[in-house]
């Protein structure tokens, strides 16, 4: 026996502090939202919702004001949110803030998560055909293996 004194558990001191949830609009995007506001909850969690506006697209190419599309996304996602939360506010609150990053979905929400220093990613289950040639966002942030990673379908 040592003299140091038994380590003391800590309970609710451990788990996430920040969770980032990546949004799109998509049906598995907003479920993945929800997933992640219950861990939130129940971790007493940061709520980090990111919303990757694309930098460039074909209708950009060709002179399309995707800004102002994108722009729109994320003010209608905001909007959506706020309105969830209104509506159940008293049956569960979650500290929750959201954010835009700009880029492709992978890079973009790497950045976010970088930056707010995420505990864990929460994202939807691809719903574009896409994803067989190039990846998906969730495959390659699993990939990368810098956090847990729950993909929801």
């Amino acid at each position: 026996m040592t003299d140091q004194q038994p380590h003391q558990f800590e309970r609710g001191t451990d788990g996430p502090k920040v969770i980032v949830a990546g949004l799109d609009g998509s049906e598995s995007s907003m479920r993945a939202a929800a997933y992640a506001a219950g861990l939130a909850r129940r971790q007493r969690a940061m709520l980090a919702l990111v919303y990757v506006q694309p930098v460039l697209s074909a209708g950009a190419a060709l002179g399309a004001p995707v800004g102002d599309t994108t722009g729109e996304v994320a003010e209608g996602l905001v909007n959506e949110i706020r309105e969830s939360t209104e509506r159940l506010k008293d049956v569960w609150d979650v500290r929750w803030e959201f954010h835009t990053f700009r880029g492709d979905p992978y890079n973009g929400l790497v950045t976010a998560a970088n930056e707010l220093k995420a505990d864990a990613v929460v994202v939807g289950a691809s719903e574009s055909a896409g994803h067989r040639f190039i990846g998906s966002v969730a495959v390659r942030l699993v990939k990368a293996g810098r956090w847990p990673v729950t993909v929801v379908p």
